[in-house]
C-alpha cells in the first residue's frame, strides 16, 4: 500500500474543519442522529447489548447510489495506516491520504482481527472484529465501546448505510473518561459526517466502474 503524505495540506484541511468541531456540542441532539430516520434510531443494531448503559450513543445514516457489495470494501479496509478513515488525514491517519482504491489485503476480515485507531494497537486504542456478514453488517468492539454497521439493499441498486457508535465513559479512570468525552463530544460528528460522505463518494465511483469482487 502506498499513500501520499503531505502534512501542510493535511494541516490546512484539519484547520478548515475547526468550526465544525467547535460547533458540535451545540447541535448534539441533531448530530447524534445525522441522516437517520426515527425507525433507524430506534432499531436494534449488532452489538447493542454489549454496551447496555452507554454514555454516548450516535446513529448516523446515508443513502448510497451503489449496491452493498460496492460499499462493503470501503468499510472493512478502514483503519490507521490501512485505508485510513476518509476524513481529516492529519487527525486520523498521521497525515497520509485515505485510500481511493480497494485494498485487497484487507478484504477478508476474520473475527478477532484488529481495526487500529492509532499507531499503538491495544484494547483501548483499537477495535476488534467481533462479528460480520459480508455485504450485510459488521461489528467492531472494544471494552466499553461498539461500532456497528448495517448495509441494506434498496431498489435501483442503492444501499442504505447505517452506523452506530456506543461508548461508556469509564469514570473509574477519570483521565481516560474526560479524554474520551472531549474526543467524542467535539470530534465524533465532524469526523463521522466526512467519513460517511467519503464512503459514499468512493462506493458510487466504484459502482460506475463496474467493479467485481476478487474471490
Amino acid at each position: 500500500m502506498t499513500q501520499e503524505r503531505s502534512l501542510p495540506r493535511a494541516t490546512l484541511d484539519a484547520l478548515g474543519g475547526v468550526p465544525r468541531f467547535l460547533r458540535a456540542p451545540f447541535h448534539r441532539r441533531r448530530h447524534l442522529r445525522w441522516g437517520a430516520t426515527d425507525a433507524e434510531v430506534a432499531d436494534h443494531m449488532p452489538g447493542d447489548e454489549l454496551v447496555p448503559r452507554a454514555s454516548f450513543e450516535a446513529t448516523r445514516a446515508i443513502t448510497i447510489d451503489a449496491p452493498p457489495e460496492a460499499v462493503w470494501p470501503w468499510i472493512v479496509q478502514m483503519g490507521y495506516r490501512r485505508a485510513g478513515f476518509y476524513t481529516y488525514a492529519l487527525l486520523d491517519n498521521a497525515g497520509y491520504d485515505s485510500a481511493d482504491t480497494v485494498l485487497e489485503e484487507y478484504q477478508h476480515p476474520r473475527v478477532g482481527d484488529w481495526m487500529p485507531m492509532a499507531s499503538k494497537v491495544s484494547e483501548t486504542t483499537a477495535f476488534r472484529v467481533a462479528a460480520f456478514a459480508t455485504d450485510e453488517w459488521l461489528l467492531w468492539s472494544k471494552p466499553d465501546s461498539t461500532w456497528s454497521w448495517t448495509l441494506t439493499a434498496l431498489a435501483g441498486g442503492r444501499t442504505r448505510l447505517v452506523t452506530r457508535l456506543k461508548q461508556r465513559y469509564p469514570w473509574e479512570s477519570p483521565g481516560t473518561a474526560v479524554f474520551t468525552l472531549v474526543l467524542l463530544e467535539l470530534g465524533d460528528f465532524p469526523m463521522m459526517r466526512r467519513m460517511l460522505t467519503g464512503i459514499k463518494e468512493r462506493a458510487e465511483r466504484l459502482a460506475k466502474g463496474g467493479w467485481t469482487r476478487v474471490p
